[in-house]
C-alpha cells in the first residue's frame, strides 16, 4: 500500500511546469506551487532561480514551517528592481491560484459579480496579474476543480491576460501570452502548447519531475 497522497501527486505534477525553463525566476503563490517549485529545483531542473520571499536568492529551497536550526543558503541580492528585471524580460515562471478561469485563459482574483462598482464579493484587486500575464509564463493551481472557478463565458473581471483575441491590447499577439499548466485536483490541462508532450503521474524520481493528466473540464484547454 503506497504512503503517496492526492497533495503528494500533484506537487510532483506541479513542478513539471519548469522542467524546460532553465535559469528563470519560479515564484510559487500558496503552499502548493511553492513546494512544487523547490520540488523543480531539487530534481529536473536546478538551474531555477528561487528566493527567501524576502531579499535574497538562494542555493536550495527554503524549509516551510519551523526551522530550527536550519539557516538559509542565500547566494545574493534579489530585491524588487531586480525581480521587474525578470519580471519584464520574460525571465520568471510563476504558478498562482486565480479564483476564476475561463475558456480562454482568462483569469481572475480580482472581485465576484457582474456590477464592478458593487461586486458580490471584493477580492485582492488585479494586483501583478496584468503585467505577469503579458510578460512571462505563468501556470495556474485551482485546489477544488469545480463551477464556481471554471466559469462559463468569460470570467466576471479580467485580471489575467488569456488566448481572447476579443481582449488582446493594441499591437501584442498570442505570441506574448504563455500559459503553461492547469493543474486541479482532478486533472491537468494545457492550453495547447507542446512544453510539456509526455508527461505522465508518478511520483518524482531522480532528477524528473512528476505531471498528470485526467478529464477536462475546460472547453479551451485539453487534458495532458
Amino acid at each position: 500500500m503506497s504512503d503517496t497522497t492526492l497533495v503528494d501527486t500533484i506537487i510532483c505534477a506541479a513542478s513539471a511546469a519548469w522542467r524546460h525553463d532553465g535559469e528563470v525566476l519560479a515564484t510559487g503563490i500558496g503552499m502548493v506551487p511553492r513546494l512544487a517549485a523547490s520540488l523543480a529545483k531539487l530534481t529536473c531542473n536546478p538551474d531555477l532561480m528561487l528566493t527567501d520571499s524576502e531579499a535574497w536568492l538562494v542555493a536550495e529551497p527554503v524549509p516551510v514551517g519551523p526551522r530550527g536550526e536550519y539557516r538559509i543558503r542565500r547566494e545574493t541580492h534579489m530585491g524588487f528592481a531586480r525581480i521587474f528585471d525578470n519580471v519584464w524580460g520574460g525571465k520568471r515562471h510563476a504558478m498562482v491560484g486565480p479564483t476564476q478561469v475561463d475558456r480562454y485563459g482568462q483569469a481572475n482574483i480580482s472581485m465576484i459579480g457582474a456590477d464592478h462598482r458593487k461586486p458580490k464579493t471584493q477580492m485582492l484587486g488585479v494586483r501583478g496579474f496584468p503585467g505577469n500575464s503579458m510578460n512571462h509564463a505563468n501556470s495556474f493551481f485551482v485546489p477544488n476543480h469545480g463551477t464556481k472557478v471554471f466559469v462559463e463565458g468569460e470570467v466576471d473581471m479580467v485580471a489575467s491576460a488569456g488566448y481572447n483575441p476579443a481582449r488582446l491590447a493594441r499591437g501584442w499577439g498570442f505570441d506574448d501570452i504563455d500559459i503553461r499548466l492547469l493543474l486541479t485536483n482532478l486533472c491537468v490541462m494545457d492550453f495547447g502548447v507542446p512544453v510539456l508532450a509526455g508527461a505522465f503521474v508518478q511520483p518524482a524520481r531522480g532528477r524528473d519531475c512528476g505531471a498528470g493528466s485526467a478529464g477536462n473540464g475546460i472547453p479551451g484547454a485539453r487534458a495532458r
